[in-house]
């Protein structure tokens, strides 16, 4: 279950963002490489977005508040950035009061998140269950016809989607300046291959008090105005080994009693450069698997969003 402490900072602070994106952010999480999975729609009133970037959502911290925050990210990128290759399983919360009562989740995944530095990676989700209401005065859950979740994989120089609801291979080409060591520059280069001067340059970031004894909260409000139009804030709980425990994203337009969605996940079982299964086969993971003769496959180049300028003018009502 969801402890106790997570649902009470979930609740009270600000996410939502759609699934692809969400699967970049946990591979971003996890290896640095989750950016590629976000999708780029076109942003709503480009005007008034890029308006909204010139104001930090947070107030500027003291400067013994920024020093703190600086070694952390200091300590949180020495630890991250000697990792080769990761795999590690993951559980995601849907939390949605439309979709399910308070403190109930709407659905819950788990799956499995596997990369291999400094460009490969693997985001799947293995099961998908669904709340069908209470009983007993029990929340009951169970799976829906062709509902699968998100299952990538990017080979350094591809991403490639598998819809398996709609049958359907999207693969999107990778330019050079992407590829390689590069890929840590698209969107939500974030927690195990951790650059903290990166992070500071794409997101308004900041410390606060964790719920939970030993452990470190980092806050980070994006920076970019595609990414501000899928989720409103992240917040990262970090063991006091700086090793990421518990991921929260939280709605574009979250509100805590009027729009309160946001997704949680935890991470078990994470193995840092151990390959115990042999390297090729660990490598394996990320060449494309075939889909079935009855898909459809797609192709496009894959274009990363621009980072929002920052202007004088006034937030706009």
């Amino acid at each position: 279950m969801v402890p106790l402490a997570m649902v009470k900072l979930c609740q009270s602070n600000g996410f939502f963002c759609n699934r692809r994106l969400i699967a970049g952010l946990l591979i971003g999480c996890l290896t640095g490489s989750s950016a590629l999975l976000a999708q780029q729609p076109p942003a709503a009133n480009g005007q008034a977005s890029a308006t909204a970037a010139a104001q930090p959502p947070i107030p500027a911290l003291a400067p013994e508040e920024q020093a703190k925050l600086d070694q952390l990210l200091l300590s949180w990128q020495t630890q991250s950035q000697g990792t080769k290759t990761l795999e590690c399983k993951f559980e995601r919360w849907h939390f949605d009061l439309l979709a399910a009562p308070a403190g109930v989740h709407a659905h819950k995944a788990t799956g499995e998140i596997k990369y291999a530095n400094p460009d490969k990676g693997l985001f799947r989700v293995d099961s998908l269950m669904y709340y069908k209401g209470m009983k007993d005065g029990k929340p009951q859950y169970g799976p829906q016809n062709n509902k699968y979740g998100e299952y990538w994989v990017c080979n350094g120089v591809e991403l490639i989607e598998y819809d398996r609801e709609e049958k359907q291979c999207n693969v999107q080409s990778l330019p050079a300046d992407m590829q390689g060591q590069q890929i840590f520059n698209s969107p939500l280069p974030f927690v195990f291959n951790l650059d903290a001067t990166k992070i500071k340059q794409r997101y308004w970031v900041t410390l606060k008090e964790s719920p939970k004894p030993n452990t470190f909260l980092i806050e980070a409000w994006p920076k970019l105005q595609e990414d501000r139009a899928q989720y409103k804030m992240v917040q990262v709980v970090l063991s006091n080994n700086f090793e990421p425990e518990v991921l929260i994203m939280y709605a574009p337009n979250f509100h805590a009693k009027l729009a309160p969605q946001w997704d949680h996940y935890e991470f078990s079982d994470v193995k840092r450069n151990a390959l115990g299964a042999g390297i090729s086969q660990f490598f394996n993971n990320f060449i494309p698997k075939k889909p079935p003769s009855d898909w459809k496959i797609t192709r496009q180049n894959f274009t990363a969003p621009q980072m929002a300028e920052r202007t004088d003018a006034p937030t706009r009502q």
